[in-house]
């Protein structure tokens, strides 16, 4: 098995990216799908929360108003860990899982957006950076996403930058082309994480 660490900044087209290793049979972890799966309704995860962050937290269906949340932890970095160190473990641990149900000669691709900033790539057989040149990015978020210039510069600001994910890059994926580029790089770049997974 090839344990692969994916990331890029928000814009690059990581999920893209994602899709792409999918379709060409790479097995998907997905820390962002994941960190939702655990806070569903009825899971320890969510009880946990909303003992630490009371019912405010709730929304009348009984699933997380990630937006509530998301005030109250964003502006206090106490509250933020406090949060991290609920969901977090429950991640690592559901990760875990779907990656030890992976045949033991899968690439198994963790799609990882934070991957720079909380240090994981140790945790990686290699590292996966999707590269974009920042103003691409922004233009990316504003013009599809809808994002306004600022909270677009903003989000980019929160996270590593170009040059330090790419300190941590084993393989890069540039996506500042077409689709059709951003295809036959991923099919390079397969062709040998399929060779090291046979390797290993």
């Amino acid at each position: 098995m090839l344990k692969i660490g994916l990331t890029g900044g928000i814009g690059a087209g990581k999920s893209e990216v994602s899709r792409l290793f999918a379709a060409r049979g790479a097995v998907i972890v997905d820390s962002d799908l994941i960190a939702r799966e655990v806070v569903a309704p009825g899971t320890d995860g969510l009880a946990a929360v909303v003992a630490e962050f009371g019912p405010q937290v709730l929304r009348e269906d009984g699933t997380l108003d990630r937006p509530a949340l998301g005030a109250i932890v964003f502006a206090d970095p106490e509250k933020l860990r406090a949060l991290n160190a609920i969901v977090h473990p429950l991640v690592r641990a559901r990760s875990a899982e779907l990656e030890a149900a992976a045949a033991p000669d899968a690439v198994v691709v963790h799609d990882v957006p934070l991957l720079t900033e909380n240090g994981l790539a140790p945790l990686f057989d290699l590292v996966v950076v999707v590269d974009v040149d920042d103003e691409v990015r922004l233009d990316r978020l504003v013009r599809l996403r809808g994002m306004a210039e600022e909270e677009a510069r903003a989000r980019m600001a929160a996270q590593a930058s170009r040059a330090e994910r790419l300190a941590i890059a084993d393989l890069v994926i540039d996506n500042g082309g077409p689709l059709e580029a951003l295809a036959a790089r991923v099919d390079e770049v397969w062709a040998e994480l399929v060779k090291r997974a046979a390797a290993a």
